[in-house]
C-alpha cells in the first residue's frame, strides 16, 4: 500500500486559489479602466469605483467557501460581516469621516488658501521650484491628503506657468513629489490610518521610522530642484492670514505628542470653523453642511473598507493569505536567506508595491495587503511601525509613478499636460524608492 504526500508547493498553489476573489477585483478595476483609456475617457481608473468592482468579488468568496469548505452561504455571509466590524476596520472608518470633515471646513474656513498662499510669498523668485515642493510638502502632510494638495495648489501653478516661463512639466514634478511627502508622512493621511492600524502601531511611532527615510529624501528632492530652477517673477495675490495655519500646526502637535486621533482630528474641526467664524462670518449652519459633506467625501473609501475586511476574513478562513505569505516569505528568503528580518522588510515592500500597481490607490493596496504584511513582519521580527512604515511608503512610492493615478491625472488635466509627463517627473518618489530601501538594507545588517 504507497502513501502519497502533498508538496509544500502544491499546497500552497491549492491554498492560493482563494485569492482568486481579489484577483477578480483587481481585474475588473485595472481592466475597466485600461479599456476607458483606450476610448479616451478622462480619469478613467476612477469611473468604476473600488467599492462596487469589489462586490464581484466578494460573491466569489463565498462560492468558494462554499464549494471549497462545505459551510452554508449563511456561515460565509457571517464570516464577512464579522471581517467588516473588526475593531481596527471600525475604527479606521471613522478617522476617515473625521479626516473627510476637517478638510472641508479647512478649505471652506480659508485655511488650505492660507497655508498656499503665506508659503508662497516666503520664497525669492530664485526659489520658486524648491518654493512648490516645500509648500506642497507642508501643505499635505497638514491636510493628510495627497489629492486635497494638488486640487488647492494645481491652479496657483497654473498662474504661474502661464504667467512666467516656467516649464510646466516640472512644476507638476514638484507638486507631486511634494504631495506624496506629505501623503506617506502625515500622522492624519488615510495612508497612514491604514498601515497603522493593520499593523497595530502607533502613530508617532510609525512616523519616526517613517521620518528617517522621508526626510533625506526631501533633502536631495530640494537640491535638485534647486539646481534646475530659474528665476521667475511672480505676484501672491491674497489676503491671507497667519492664523490660518493654526489649525494644520495644532494638529500636527497634538498628533506627535500621541493625543488620541479622535480627539486631535475633531479639535481640528472645532478650531477651523471657530477661527472661520471669528474673521470671515463662516455659519454654523454652514459648518455642519461642511462636516457632512466631508464624510459623503469619505463614502468611497469607507464602503471600500468594509468590504476589504470582510472579503479579508473570507479569503483568510479559506487558506489564502497563509499561502500568499508563504509563498512571499520563499521568495524574499531567496533574496536575503540569512537575515530573516531583511527578507520580511523586502516581502512587504514588494506586497505593497505590486498591489498599488494594479489598485492604483495606496489607500487600498494597504487595505488589501495588511494582514499578510502583520504575518510577514511577526515572522521576521520587524517592529510594527516599521512594518506599517514600508507598507506606506512604497504604496505611495508606485502611488506617485502611475501616469493612471489620480494625483498625476489631476495634475496633468489642470495644467494641460500629459499625466505620463506628470509621472515622469515625479522626482521624490524614485529618490524615496532607493534612499528606503538602502536605509533598510542597512538597517537590518
Amino acid at each position: 500500500m504507497s502513501l502519497t504526500t502533498q508538496s509544500p508547493e502544491s499546497t500552497i498553489s491549492g491554498s492560493l486559489l482563494a485569492l482568486l476573489p481579489f484577483a477578480v477585483f483587481l481585474c475588473l478595476f485595472l481592466g475597466t479602466g485600461i479599456v476607458l483609456t483606450l476610448q479616451g475617457v478622462d480619469f478613467a481608473f476612477y469611473q468604476l469605483p473600488a467599492s462596487i468592482a469589489i462586490i464581484p468579488a466578494i460573491f466569489v468568496a463565498i462560492y468558494l467557501g462554499k464549494r471549497v469548505s462545505k459551510s452554508t452561504i449563511e456561515e460565509q455571509v457571517s464570516q464577512f460581516i464579522k471581517g467588516a466590524g473588526h475593531s481596527n476596520i471600525i475604527t479606521m472608518c471613522v478617522i476617515y469621516l473625521l479626516a473627510g470633515a476637517f478638510a472641508v471646513v479647512a478649505k471652506a474656513t480659508g485655511s488650505v488658501d492660507a497655508s498656499v498662499q503665506l508659503g508662497l510669498a516666503v520664497f525669492p523668485d530664485y526659489l520658486l521650484l524648491p518654493g512648490l515642493f516645500i509648500v506642497a510638502a507642508f501643505l499635505s502632510t497638514a491636510m493628510g491628503t495627497s489629492m486635497g494638495t494638488i486640487a488647492a495648489i494645481a491652479p496657483v501653478a497654473l498662474g504661474l506657468i502661464e504667467s512666467t516661463q516656467l516649464d510646466g512639466a516640472v512644476v507638476a514634478g514638484c507638486l507631486i513629489s511634494g504631495a506624496i511627502f506629505g501623503d506617506n508622512l502625515s500622522i492624519i493621511s488615510d495612508t497612514t490610518i491604514a498601515s497603522t492600524r493593520s499593523q497595530g502601531a502607533h502613530m508617532k511611532d510609525k512616523f519616526r521610522v517613517n521620518f528617517k527615510f522621508a526626510v533625506p529624501a526631501a533633502i536631495i528632492c530640494l537640491i535638485i530642484f534647486i539646481i534646475i530652477g530659474e528665476s521667475a517673477p511672480y505676484q501672491v495675490d491674497s489676503e491671507a492670514a497667519l492664523v490660518g495655519l493654526l489649525p494644520y500646526v495644532v494638529i500636527l502637535v497634538l498628533a506627535l505628542l500621541g493625543v488620541n486621533v479622535f480627539v486631535v482630528l475633531t479639535l481640528g474641526i472645532i478650531l477651523a470653523a471657530g477661527i472661520g467664524m471669528l474673521s470671515n462670518g463662516y455659519q454654523v449652519t454652514v459648518w455642519i453642511n461642511d462636516i457632512n459633506k466631508g464624510f459623503a467625501n469619505m463614502q468611497d473609501i469607507f464602503i471600500l473598507s468594509l468590504f476589504i475586511g470582510g472579503l479579508s476574513e473570507l479569503v483568510k478562513n479559506q487558506g489564502g493569505l497563509a499561502a500568499l505569505t508563504k509563498s512571499i516569505e520563499q521568495r524574499s528568503q531567496k533574496i536575503s536567506p540569512n537575515n530573516k528580518k531583511r527578507a520580511a522588510g523586502i516581502g512587504i515592500a514588494g506586497l505593497a508595491f505590486i498591489c498599488n500597481f494594479f489598485t492604483a490607490n495606496n489607500t487600498v493596496s494597504i487595505i488589501v495587503t495588511g494582514e499578510t504584511a502583520k504575518k510577514l513582519s511577526q515572522d521576521g521580527d520587524l517592529t510594527p511601525a516599521q512594518s506599517a512604515s514600508l507598507l506606506d511608503i512604497f504604496a505611495c512610492i508606485n502611488q506617485g509613478l502611475l501616469p493612471y493615478g489620480a494625483q498625476a491625472l489631476l495634475l496633468g488635466a489642470t495644467l494641460n499636460i500629459s499625466p505620463l509627463t506628470v509621472a515622469m517627473h515625479a522626482i521624490y518618489p524614485i529618490i524615496l524608492f532607493f534612499i528606503a530601501g538602502f536605509a533598510f538594507w542597512r538597517m537590518t545588517k
